[in-house]
């Protein structure tokens, strides 16, 4: 028999502002569902990361219906699950658990949610060259969406030099040898001027991450940027990269893909895209003071 209520939860750091509660309960609202998301803050319970196993065998056991999994626990989560969906075992990070006849099941809306937003916000772009910023659970997913999408080469620049070659490593076991390259923010001048566009899919541009992740004048008008944080929608990168004329997106898609994803998962009903992108823009768009 069909459920019409559910209890799911997000866990991370930092969690207060985001707008995955409110995704969650208007669209359960409009379908006639009683969702409670709850948002478990490992900053606010004192505990590290590596406590997020305890937080999902509560979660079970109170009685959860699912999890969203953040940052900084995507990967940490994986040895406490009892299975992966093939998505989430690829990239070696999971986003959402499903909780279900006593088994947490790992998933991965962030690589579908992505890939939906970048052909939704960049169709047609270039992509025989993509420079990605950022190697951790986020920059797995996006990556992995890159290449699904055809994006000829990538190369994951990260300050953690072997963070960014286990990336790459594992995305040419993937998809082929010579499709992922790793490389070092000291590198990024001569990555740039060829490249067909950069990925960013670290934490700067968040309130508590101010700034840019590169160098201004790294940037020009050739390139697409396709942004992962969003909130603020229009993050310093965003803003530095349409002066100049680039064309862009910004990571309110990915947040309203992955999160009508995540739904779909919980709760089996299919929800309706379109009304969580409106969604996003109405929630993202009206913070005075946003973070991520």
């Amino acid at each position: 028999m069909a459920k019409d209520s559910y209890l799911v939860g997000l866990i991370g750091s930092g969690i207060g502002p985001s707008l995955s509660p409110a995704l969650h309960e208007r669209e359960a609202d409009r379908q006639g569902l009683r969702c409670l998301y709850r948002l478990i803050d490992i900053d606010r319970l004192g505990v590290p990361p590596h406590a997020v196993g305890d937080l999902v065998r509560a979660a079970r056991d109170l009685g959860f219906d699912g999890l969203n999994i953040t940052h900084p626990c995507k990967q940490l989560v994986i040895e406490h699950l009892d299975a992966l969906a093939p998505q989430a075992e690829a990239l070696g990070a999971v986003n959402t658990v499903v909780l279900r006849d006593g088994r947490a099941i790992g998933h991965n809306t962030d690589v579908t949610g992505f890939a939906a937003s970048f052909a939704r916000g960049l169709p047609d772009v270039p992509l025989e060259r993509v420079v990605q910023l950022g190697a951790g659970g986020a920059g797995a997913a996006v990556a992995h969406a890159m290449l699904t999408l055809g994006a000829g080469r990538i190369t994951v620049v990260d300050a953690l030099a072997d963070r960014a070659a286990g990336l790459a490593a594992s995305l040419n076991r993937h998809f082929g040898a010579g499709r992922a390259a790793a490389a070092t923010p000291d590198e990024l001048a001569p990555l740039l001027g060829p490249a067909d566009g950069i990925v960013h899919a670290t934490p700067t541009g968040m309130a508590a991450h101010p700034g840019l992740p590169l160098p201004a004048h790294l940037l020009h008008p050739d390139l697409w940027v396709a942004e992962v944080v969003y909130r603020p929608l229009r993050t310093e990168l965003l803003r530095t990269a349409r002066a100049i004329g680039c064309a862009t997106v910004d990571g309110g898609g990915m947040a309203a893909f992955q999160a009508a994803d995540a739904f779909r998962l919980f709760t089996g009903r299919e929800p309706d895209s379109a009304r969580m992108l409106a969604d996003i823009a109405e929630l993202a768009g009206s913070v005075d003071s946003p973070t991520g």
